[in-house]
């Protein structure tokens, strides 16, 4: 375990840091660019410490969680077909497809002999499916599988079926629980400023929008995460805007469960050959800093299904106090030629191996007692 960073140095903020104060973007952006890695690692690690002490009766400090679930892609037609996207396809495409629910439901039974708690529904926007098809997926699923959280359907899914129905967000989203939607995933943030999005995805929802949605969302009682895709055509300080955005959001609601970061991967998009993959270091720089400013926000995810179990691993030291998912299916990451995979003993070894308590947890963090 590392150990308290006791002399931070002194031309960079550590002290506010340690102190407790909010960081601001100006001081944000010195620390990500002139801070020494290991140092701002431990910087993180300490806050997260600090920060998840008084959980779980006490012993947050002492636990890294984990969960069981499995990303189900209903469909991959999509017609946004975002540059930075390898899995999606035209409707056409020979390879298109949209899930029967006799798949599905073996999807489902089979997540639920592994001990799984939840099941993320995604899609691309298929231009013939609308709010009732999405209704009907909800409440297939919650009468075949009441145990399991529905953790569905991203912002800019949800701006799409208010562009099809006519209907306001807030509208849409209580329909969308009242059917059986328990939660809502971060997706489709990318980066929260306009002119990434312009480039990267000028077809989707803009930030005030995917902002006001999530707004929505947690003010009629669901609670979301949230998430940034970086390392493509973003600078430094929009990776500090975006976590700016979300932290006066957590501010405004406190409906955001918690936050994961990953590096764009561009292999099998426009982008391969003409970006370079971010690597490790910038991931644990981007972690670290993520717990520092992200001061409103309880728990951090490390990307193990991008960086490798290692990797994945080394990030429970650099802020994170989750280690995600076991994630039983992924195929968006996969479709970009990175494919990670672990079992559930790995996944508590892992976390047992740096001195911390391996517990399952559902989708808002409370610790499963009979866990697998």
């Amino acid at each position: 375990m590392r150990k308290p960073l006791s002399h931070p140095s002194q031309d960079i903020p550590a002290g506010k840091i340690l102190s407790g104060r909010r960081l601001q973007p100006d001081a944000a952006l010195r620390l990500f660019r002139e801070c020494p890695l290991e140092t701002l690692g431990a910087l993180a690690h300490e806050t997260r410490m600090r920060k998840t002490a008084s959980a779980y009766n006490g012993c947050g400090g002492k636990i890294v969680t984990y969960a069981v679930d499995r990303n189900i892609n209903y469909t991959n037609v999509c017609s946004v077909r975002c540059g930075f996207c390898a899995f999606s396809r035209d409707e056409h495409s020979p390879d298109a497809y949209l899930i029967d629910f006799k798949t599905l439901d073996a999807k489902l039974a089979e997540l639920t002999s592994l001990g799984g708690t939840q099941v993320l529904l995604q899609g691309g926007h298929h231009p013939k499916l609308g709010l009732d098809y999405c209704l009907n997926l909800v409440g297939h699923i919650r009468k075949k599988f009441p145990h399991l959280n529905i953790h569905g359907f991203s912002a800019p899914e949800i701006h799409d079926l208010c562009q099809k129905t006519g209907l306001p967000c807030r509208a849409v989203l209580s329909r969308l629980k009242d059917a059986g939607l328990g939660s809502l995933p971060g997706g489709g943030a990318e980066i929260l400023c306009d002119r990434v999005r312009r480039r990267l995805s000028p077809k989707k929802c803009s930030t005030a929008r995917w902002l006001d949605i999530m707004r929505a969302a947690h003010e009629i009682g669901l609670r979301s995460s949230a998430t940034m895709m970086y390392g493509h055509i973003e600078t430094p300080e929009e990776r500090i805007r975006h976590l700016d955005r979300l932290r006066r959001l957590q501010d405004e609601t406190r409906g955001f469960t918690a936050f994961i970061a990953w590096p764009f991967q561009p292999g099998n998009t426009v982008f391969d050959g003409k970006i370079e993959p971010s690597g490790a270091v910038d991931y644990l720089r981007t972690q670290a800093l993520s717990r520092l400013y992200l001061d409103n926000f309880d728990n951090l995810q490390a990307s193990w299904v991008t960086q490798g179990p290692q990797i994945g691993q080394l990030a429970l030291l650099y802020g994170a106090n989750d280690l995600g998912s076991l994630m039983i299916e992924e195929n968006v990451v996969a479709a970009a030629g990175t494919r990670h995979r672990m079992n559930l003993e790995e996944m508590r070894r892992l976390i047992s191996d740096l001195g911390f308590k391996p517990r399952q947890r559902d989708t808002w963090y409370r610790l499963i007692s009979k866990a697998r």
